[in-house]
Order: C-alpha cells, then sequence, then structure tokens
C-alpha cells in the first residue's frame, strides 16, 4: 500500500555517476540528469508515471572540491541507500499545522529551487527538520506551486510495486504517518529501513 500522493522517492548515492551506473545495471533502465542544487548536490530522475519518480541524489560532480554536501546524510555516506521520500498534500500548509496539533511536527517550510540541463528554473516548498537519522520512515511534504512537475517531463520509466518501512517501534511510526494523513506498510525490524520493489525490464529490483 503506497500512498496515492507520492510525490518521490529519494536514493541516495556516494558518488552519483557510479550509482547511476549501479542503478542502469541493475534495472536496464538509465536515469536522465535532473540538475544540480545549491549546497553541492546533484540529481538524476526515473519516473514511476506522470506524478511520482524516483530520484538519485549524491554529490554534485560539477561542484567545487570541498566538503561533501549533508543533504540525506551524504557527508558521511558510503554505500547507496533509500534514505527518504515524499507526499504532495493539497494543501501543504494546512497539512503541517494539521499535524502539529496531532503532536508531529514536520519542520518549517522552505523554498528551494534547481536549474534543469536546459536551463529551466524549477521552484517548490518542502517541509524540512533536523533530523540527523540516516533513513527517514515519516515522508516530508512539497508542493511544486506553478512549476512543472518533474515526472511529467518525458522521462525514463519503470514500474514501483511496493514502499515499506520497517521500524523498530511500528506503532510509533504509525503515529506519527497518521497525524500527516499518510498511507504507508509498516513492519518490524531492528533497524530503520525504507525498501521499495521495483519493477524493471530486469525483473524485480529491491532498493533499501
Amino acid at each position: 500500500m503506497t500512498d496515492a500522493r507520492l510525490d518521490h522517492l529519494v536514493h541516495a548515492v556516494p558518488d552519483l555517476l557510479a550509482g547511476v551506473a549501479e542503478f542502469a545495471e541493475r534495472t536496464g533502465v538509465t536515469p536522465v540528469a535532473g540538475g544540480s542544487h545549491p549546497g553541492g548536490t546533484a540529481n538524476y530522475l526515473v519516473g514511476f508515471g506522470p506524478a511520482a519518480y524516483l530520484e538519485i541524489i549524491g554529490p554534485d560532480p560539477a561542484a567545487e572540491p570541498g566538503n561533501r554536501p549533508r543533504a540525506f546524510g551524504l557527508e558521511t555516506l558510503d554505500t547507496p541507500r533509500l534514505a527518504a521520500w515524499a507526499v504532495r498534500p493539497d494543501d501543504l500548509d494546512e497539512s503541517v499545522r494539521r499535524a502539529r496539533e496531532q503532536g508531529y511536527d514536520p519542520g518549517d517550510v522552505q523554498p528551494l529551487s534547481r536549474r534543469t540541463p536546459a536551463g529551466t528554473l524549477l521552484e517548490w516548498r518542502l517541509t524540512r527538520r533536523e533530523d540527523p537519522a540516516a533513513v527517514r520512515p515519516v515522508p516530508f511534504l512539497i508542493d511544486w506551486g506553478a512549476t512543472a512537475h518533474p515526472a511529467a517531463s518525458p522521462l525514463p520509466r519503470l514500474g514501483l510495486t511496493s514502499l515499506t518501512a520497517v521500524h523498530p517501534e511500528p506503532e510509533a511510526l504509525r503515529r506519527e504517518l497518521t497525524a500527516l494523513g499518510v498511507l504507508l506498510d509498516v513492519v518490524e525490524g531492528p533497524e530503520v529501513e525504507l525498501r521499495a520493489v521495483l519493477d524493471t525490464p530486469r525483473g524485480t529490483v529491491t532498493l533499501r
């Protein structure tokens, strides 16, 4: 059971070009460049359909050498992992207000942007909270506003069969998901983990 408002999954990799090549080898689908973000990251994308996609994110190969970016744990990441996911509510600000009323704070709403390789400026707002966790099973919220959704562009596509969270305290996680009004399969396990089962030209592939 995956929430119908799924916007995208975030697959973090320590080396962007190597991570993209490994993904293409496993799935038979070659991601396309999405663009660079302020802060030293860049991404490649694969679509799940016209309104959802997979983002492969890593340090920007074109950025000036320096400190590794901190987003999604990239500062210390040494192996690829499914780090986070996002949902697209009908009203971002109202969803934040309701979640706080129910005891879960999604974080402050912040504007972000990036340019595509063609030079198109994409702008969006999302919730951001200080969270040192390597994997974030509670989704962040995103609103693309007037910007065309990235999945509406001609991305290579594959299928998303399922998305599951593993958590040592599944009921605690379910309470946070309920506060956001989000649907997600949750199972008990020793460590926090996200698992996405993909339907690809090379068969079933699980990202975790």
